[in-house]
């Protein structure tokens, strides 16, 4: 009798035993007669249900306790191979997080009506019997403003529907509903009302191929890029694997030494894996990819159906594609014979996974290099520290890019000093005088601006004129948001919203006070103070997904003057009109309670700063500050990374946090005040007593309550592990497991190793 160990999508530690039926037993019942091998993807019952697991060992050995039968194997071949499944092992185990819930992130989402057909026949097909024909193309129905003016008495949410509507011009009822809960009912609503035109058009299957690209020749490359693309090639012709980091400022080129990287990779028949921090730079980044090697590409991002998602990933699997591209999740993409992984913009906090099962993906992407004897490469033209001082210790390689790509050289930026400077015509403090004069110079020219602040919605909070209080979230530790045109105030972490003129709630008093300025208000203001100027506004309340596009590709038509955004206006976009880009508070992030609060701040900085002068015109940066001489102020107006590196690298040492010192944080929510605080002390005792077993320095800081400790009406407290070595700090947190395991109900308790996200 044969058994095999199967790593189930739940969250245990553990794998579960299940015996394979008789070869002559599956031939009565006319069942599946597979070799079931290491990643195959099984049906097994678990506790009344049926669930899809992952083989990771076959043997003969009987367990000392009675096994259930597989009932079925749903694909023919594995959907996990050796290298992949390795390297799923090897990440499960350093994140301590449960390998089913890992091998459920690296595999294709499993098709209902498998699942349904098991249930049915005690034998399940595969999922290639099951899915049917793919339709070539599909529907979707796009919706825009009509004439017809609003009536007054409309919900909260049906204005913000407007709101979004009017600012795209058009959207997808899809998009619409991603930006707002309910928002397709919303819009078919006011189209009954006439307020709203709906249009169902055919679209293309996946927007990223749409349209047609005119094929490049690979360019021909600086010095720089030459000596870099020199030095990656040298390590693949030699198969000896390795890190680079490719350190190159804005607008450098740094694409051009991926593609011509991977154009090695491809003619020696290996794979290659491009991430990106978002979906909101993969369009751009595919379309260079297209140019240069067609549309044998697999492009693996949130907007694809469970179904596309499948076939994408089986064309990889098959190795009828070798290069895939998207955001973090697109590291475990099954591509055969694995050559180069990059990760572009590898500072980026979004490769971090915040939930389930916490990754970081630039991490992941070099441990899964290193696995598979491939190389990787991490580029950006603001590395993070933890990268930079790899590169210093020379675990990594070390590749600059000094120089611009075209002649033109890195904008010039000039400080404003917010203590010094009044405001422009606005009368709002931070449109200053200089910003309003060098938009007026911008829009003359007739060239385009960006202006970017990282606060949506029209004010940042609301405070009652008569007793003071702020208008506060009822469930979480946050204030409300005016989003005017919409007529709310919204909670940005729960979702909660209000309508604008809800009374005070400590003292009953009507009038709220607007307290601060959001993108939104800017783009009030900008439309009041330049009457003649295009202005468009680029942030979550607007835009996700393929509207992201929408709104950039617009720009680069020259249809909007000025761009006024959050930080997606920051990321690698190539916006070749922009000669002027104003940060209207560029120290705001400096306040966070955050160890990398001003690394973050300089990246930005520096990131926002990149997006002027990258056409034909120089470009000119504006950076408004209450603090100049803050490094990472002063260093981004200086273009200096290497000075404030150091800088922030000595004060990370002395402090011992990362790159010098490990984390884990452990995090607790309970939905009471006292309980979340006994549990979180209970975990910490915990700690301590370890901490005192292990041969190591391992601190225990807190418990304390989170920087925001109320969200979605549980309260939050925090524990920090911190050490210099990993194996202590690894006993400690295993001890801390443990007692989570145990259950904590109804708390809940959860370790992020590594952790980016310090709120």
């Amino acid at each position: 009798m044969r058994f095999v160990d199967v790593a189930l999508p739940v969250p245990l530690r553990r794998l579960f035993t299940y015996r394979l039926p008789e070869p002559t037993l599956l031939e009565a019942r006319g069942a599946w007669s597979e070799d079931v091998r290491v990643g195959h993807r099984v049906a097994v019952p678990f506790h009344g249900r049926t669930l899809a697991g992952i083989v990771v060992e076959t043997h003969a050995r009987p367990p000392a306790f009675e096994t259930r039968e597989v009932l079925g194997v749903i694909e023919a071949e594995p959907v996990i191979d050796r290298e992949l499944g390795e390297f799923l092992r090897a990440a499960a185990d350093y994140y301590l997080h449960p390998l089913g819930e890992v091998m459920r992130t690296a595999t294709p989402p499993l098709a209902a009506e498998a699942v349904r057909a098991l249930s049915r026949r005690g034998a399940i097909a595969r999922v290639e019997d099951l899915r049917g024909a793919r339709a070539a193309r599909r529907t979707q129905t796009f919706v825009r403003r009509a004439a017809l003016a609003a009536p007054a008495r409309l919900g909260p949410r049906q204005r913000e529907v407007i709101a979004v509507v009017e600012a795209r011009v058009e959207i997808g009822l899809a998009e619409l509903e991603a930006l707002i809960p309910g928002g397709r009912a919303h819009a078919r609503a006011l189209a009954k009302r006439g307020l709203f035109v709906l249009e169902e058009r055919e679209v293309e299957l996946d927007p990223f191929f749409a349209s047609p690209v005119e094929r490049e020749v690979p360019r021909v490359p600086t010095a720089e890029q030459r000596t870099a693309i020199d030095a990656i090639t040298a390590a693949l012709r030699a198969q000896r694997g390795g890190t680079f980091l490719l350190h190159g400022i804005t607008g450098s080129g740094k694409t051009e030494v991926y593609l011509q990287a991977i154009a090695e990779v491809r003619a020696a028949e290996q794979g290659a894996i491009v991430l990106v921090p978002e979906i909101a730079l993969t369009p751009q980044l595919v379309t260079r990819f297209r140019a240069r090697f067609g549309d044998g590409i697999a492009v693996l991002h949130s907007e694809l159906s469970d179904r596309d998602r499948r076939e994408a990933w089986e064309r990889l699997r098959r190795g009828e594609v070798s290069l895939a591209i998207g955001p973090r999740s697109a590291l475990f993409a099954p591509v055969r014979a694995l050559g180069i992984v990059v990760v572009d913009e590898e500072h980026d906090g979004s490769y971090k996974q915040e939930e389930g099962f916490r990754y970081h993906a630039r991490d992941m992407a070099i441990l899964r290099a290193q696995r598979a004897g491939a190389v990787a490469i991490l580029g950006s033209a603001t590395p993070s520290l933890e990268s930079y001082q790899h590169a210093r210790r020379g675990t990594h390689t070390l590749l600059t890019l000094t120089e611009r790509a075209t002649p033109r050289s890195l904008p010039r930026v000039e400080i404003v000093d917010l203590t010094r400077t009044g405001a422009g015509p606005s009368g709002d403090p931070l449109l200053t005088l200089p910003l309003h004069r060098a938009l007026v110079e911008t829009l003359e020219a007739g060239d385009q601006a960006v202006l970017f602040l990282n606060r949506r919605g029209y004010a940042p909070s609301l405070r009652c004129a008569r007793c003071g209080s702020v208008a506060s979230c009822p469930a979480c530790s946050v204030a409300l948001t005016e989003h005017r045109k919409a007529r709310v105030m919204r909670c940005h972490y729960c979702d909660f919203a209000a309508p604008v003129g809800t009374a005070c709630g400590a003292c009953g008093a009507p009038e709220l006070v607007e307290i601060g300025l959001g993108t939104e208000k800017v783009e009030d203001h900008l439309e009041r103070v330049l009457p003649s100027a295009r202005i468009a506004r680029l942030d979550r309340d607007v835009a996700s997904g393929a509207g992201i596009e929408a709104v950039l590709e617009r720009v680069k038509r020259h249809e909007v003057d000025v761009l006024v955004g959050t930080q997606m206006v920051t990321k690698g976009h190539d916006l070749p009109g922009v000669t002027l880009v104003g940060v209207l508070l560029a120290d705001q992030s400096l306040a966070f309670p955050d160890f990398r609060s001003a690394e973050r701040t300089f990246q930005l900085l520096t990131q926002v700063a990149g997006r002027a002068g990258r056409g034909e015109r120089e470009g000119r940066v504006i950076f408004q500050t209450y603090q100049p001489s803050e490094p990472a102020v002063a260093c981004a107006v200086h273009h200096d990374y290497l000075a404030f590196a150091e800088d922030e690298l000595a004060k990370r040492k002395e402090l011992g946090y990362a790159p010098f010192g490990r984390l884990v944080a452990v995090r607790v929510d309970a939905p009471e005040e006292g309980l979340a605080e006994s549990v979180a002390e209970r975990l910490a005792s915990i700690a301590r007593e370890q901490v005192a077993c292990v041969s190591g320095e391992v601190e225990v800081l807190g418990p304390a309550p989170a920087p925001i400790a109320r969200v979605r009406g549980r309260f939050r407290q925090r524990v920090l592990l911190k050490g210099r070595d990993r194996r202590p700090l690894r006993a400690v947190a295993l001890a801390v497991l443990t007692a989570i395991d145990e259950g904590l109900a109804p708390a809940r308790a959860s370790l992020d190793v590594d952790p980016v996200n310090m709120l």
